[in-house]
Parts: C-alpha cells; sequence; structure tokens
C-alpha cells in the first residue's frame, strides 16, 4: 500500500491546483446563497441586511413572466437534448458506412471544428447568414419565391433557431463518441451477417445499434441533468427584447436581475431554486446511467 500511495502521489498533486480553484470560485461562493433569504444591500453587506425568510420565493413566482421562462427553459433545453441524441447517432451511422477512410476523417474533422468556436464568433456568424434582407438562408428563400423569416427576432423561430445553431456547433463531439463506441463492435458479427445475407440497413439495425445502445442510454441519462440549461451564452448572444416571450431562460433572467437591475435578492433566489432542481435532476440522470448502463462515477 506504501508502494502504491508514494507512486501515485505525483498525480494527486498535479489535481492539486485543479481542486484549489474549484475550491475558489465553487464552493466559497456558495455563502451567498442566504442573500435569497434576505432584502440584501450591498452596502449593508450579508450580516447587515434583514431577514426576509421565503418572500424573494415569493416574489418572484408571483411574477408573471416567471413561469413563461421556466417553460421556455424546459422546451429548449429538452429540444437540444432530443437533438443532440437523434443527429450525432444518425451521422455516426452513415459515417460508419464510407469505406474512404481519408473522406471520413475529413469529414470528422469539418463538423467537429465549430465545437471550439465561441458564442461571440457563432454570434456573429449567424447574425450575418440569417439576416432577414442580406443573409444567405433568406436570399435561398427568396430565390425560391418564399417569403424571407426573421429567424432571430420573431418568436415563433427564435427557439428552434436556438436548437438547430446549437446542434450544429456540438454534434460533431458527440458523433466522435459514438463513432468511438462503434470500433467496440466485434467485426466477426458483421462478417457473420454478410455470410447470411444481411444487407446494411439490417446489419445496422441488427448488430451497430444494439452495439451502440449501452452508450446511447448514457448520454441520454446523463443529459437530463441538462434540462434545466438551456444554454446562457447562446441565448445571451442572439436574443433580444423582441424575442423574450419565446427566448428568455432562467439564466437570462438572473442575469437582467442580479447584474442590470441590482436585484440580487430575487436573482439569487431563481439561482438557489434552478440549483437545487437541477442536483435532484443530475443525482437521477446518474443513478438511471448506473442502473441501465452500469455506469459510476467512482
Amino acid at each position: 500500500m506504501r508502494r502504491t500511495s508514494t507512486a501515485t502521489l505525483p498525480l494527486h498533486l498535479m489535481l492539486l491546483p485543479a481542486l484549489i480553484l474549484v475550491f475558489i470560485y465553487h464552493y466559497i461562493p456558495m455563502a451567498g446563497i442566504v442573500m435569497s433569504f434576505q432584502d440584501y444591500v450591498p452596502v449593508k453587506g450579508i450580516r447587515g441586511s434583514e431577514w426576509v425568510g421565503w418572500d424573494n420565493f415569493s416574489y418572484v413566482f408571483s411574477l408573471p413572466d416567471t413561469i413563461e421562462v421556466f417553460w421556455n427553459t424546459l422546451f429548449i433545453a429538452t429540444m437540444k437534448i432530443i437533438a443532440g441524441a437523434i443527429v450525432p447517432i444518425t451521422v455516426a451511422l452513415l459515417l460508419n458506412e464510407l469505406g474512404n477512410r481519408i473522406f471520413k476523417r475529413s469529414v470528422q474533422t469539418l463538423i467537429y471544428i465549430p465545437h471550439f468556436l465561441s458564442w461571440i464568433i457563432l454570434g456573429g456568424i449567424l447574425l450575418d447568414l440569417l439576416s432577414p434582407s442580406e443573409g444567405m438562408v433568406n436570399r435561398v428563400l427568396m430565390w425560391m419565391g418564399l417569403e424571407p423569416i426573421f429567424f432571430l427576432g420573431d418568436n415563433h423561430w427564435f427557439p428552434f433557431t436556438l436548437v438547430i445553431s446549437n446542434e450544429w456547433k456540438e454534434f460533431g463531439f458527440s458523433t466522435i463518441v459514438y463513432l468511438a463506441a462503434l470500433t467496440g463492435i466485434n467485426p466477426a458479427l458483421y462478417e457473420a451477417a454478410v455470410m447470411d445475407g444481411a444487407g446494411h440497413w439490417k446489419r445496422m439495425w441488427h448488430i451497430t445499434l444494439p452495439g451502440m445502445l449501452p452508450i446511447i442510454i448514457l448520454m441520454a441519462t446523463l443529459s437530463l441533468g441538462q434540462i434545466l440549461n438551456a444554454g446562457f451564452e447562446q441565448v445571451f448572444v442572439l436574443y433580444s427584447p423582441q424575442v423574450y416571450e419565446s427566448g428568455d431562460i432562467i439564466d437570462t433572467m438572473v442575469y437582467r436581475m442580479g447584474l442590470v437591475s441590482a436585484q440580487y435578492s430575487f436573482a439569487t433566489a431563481v439561482g438557489l431554486f434552478k440549483s437545487v432542481i437541477s442536483l435532484l435532476l443530475i443525482s437521477i440522470s446518474y443513478w438511471m446511467a448506473y442502473r441501465y448502463a452500469n455506469y459510476r462515477i467512482f
């Protein structure tokens, strides 16, 4: 045991800076949770501010926009989770059928590049592409005889624009995860299926998909914990007051209440409520991952 602990000591020391950063930026700020139960005044500080109990939560949930914001968050996040499962699986299956390795790897690289770009950069690209007057997408629509669509200013189209643009950015990363799962399938199964006369679709349905099923279940259950995270950075870059009705989410509401309007107690109350629900969902998702995919954190 002494040899083992001595051998792993450098590895534990490598983790020490990361643990210190997590402690400073994630655990110490949790002391500010008490602001959600106070009428917080910056001049008085946490110790001097008046204690109001659950009044902040009652006030927040009495606002007419609160239910709308929670619905927007659930709708956008759920659509992202569904698209984040269907699109990468489909692309991984199609890439797996390609015989040309150079072309296959080139496609993997191209679809993976947007994952490394920030939403600030992609937001500028989308503003140009989706412009109702000069954007390439609307020019194509007008060329086809259709009316231009204000994707970033229409409450009907904005949530779907968020989902599609998010999937464009992230599906390349998830595709690589599913392609890695495909490498674990025994090639002898495909050879036996070919000898039995099975075509591409039958091999995909009876061998490839069942072989991918454990990682599909794992990714799906782990994504449950993100049901209240609709993507603050993306929404913040792309939305405007025109689409608050369909695009305002919990994180942007907290930002406006806390940093813009200086309503720190109300913003903290909303953030705490979201965190508690997210903790419950993450706990459920990890239990389901362990139960159905034999996935363990420790």
